[in-house]
C-alpha cells in the first residue's frame, strides 16, 4: 500500500523501545525518539507474509550491533520476533547524523543554494538507507517506501551508534 492508504488490518499500531537497551539519553534525543514514533504511528504499511494485523512492535538494541524486532497483536500476544543486524547500517547512519548537522548548522550561516545541496544529499542518504532497511527485511517484514523512511529515522533516534 502506499502512504495515506495502509490497510487497517496491515500497520503498527504501537511502537515503544526499551529504553534500557539503549543506555543513558539526553531529554532531546527522547524527544527525537518520540517525535520518530508519533510520524512513524501517523502513517505506515507494516505486513507480515501470512499474518493479519494491526501490530504492536517493541524494539530493542543489543549491544549496538542488533535491533530486535518484537511484534505483537492488538491483544499483545507474540506475533514474531526478527533480529536486525544494524552492522550494515553503521555508515549511512554516522554520514547521516553528520549531514543532518551541517544541515543544521548551514540554516544559520549558509545561502540558500548550499542548504539545498546539504539538504538534497541528506535525502538521498535517507533513500539509500530505506531501500538498504527494505532489502534487509525482505520476505519478513513488508514495508513500502514512506514507512521504510520514517522506520530508518527512528533507528537513527536510538543512539545505537555513539
Amino acid at each position: 500500500m502506499g502512504e495515506g492508504g495502509s490497510s487497517p488490518s496491515q500497520r503498527l499500531i504501537a511502537v515503544t523501545v526499551d529504553e534500557g537497551s539503549l543506555g543513558p539519553s539526553t531529554m532531546e534525543a527522547a524527544h527525537e525518539r518520540d517525535i520518530a514514533i508519533y510520524d512513524l504511528l501517523a502513517d505506515n504499511s507494516f505486513e507480515l507474509p501470512g499474518q493479519s494485523g494491526p501490530y504492536k512492535l517493541n524494539l530493542t538494541v543489543f549491544e549496538g550491533r542488533l535491533l530486535a524486532f518484537d511484534i505483537r497483536d492488538e491483544g499483545d500476544r507474540p506475533v514474531m520476533a526478527h533480529i536486525l543486524s544494524l552492522t550494515p547500517f553503521r555508515a549511512l547512519v554516522l554520514d547521516y547524523v553528520s549531514l543532518c548537522k551541517r544541515h543544521h548548522a548551514a540554516i544559520r550561516s549558509a545561502s540558500p543554494s548550499q542548504i539545498e545541496a546539504i539538504d538534497m544529499g541528506r535525502r538521498g542518504m535517507h533513500n539509500d538507507a530505506a531501500r538498504l532497511l527494505t532489502d534487509r527485511l525482505k520476505g519478513k517484514i513488508g514495508l513500502d517506501f514512506p514507512t521504510a523512511r520514517r522506520l530508518f529515522t527512528l533507528i537513527v533516534a536510538l543512539g545505537w551508534e555513539r
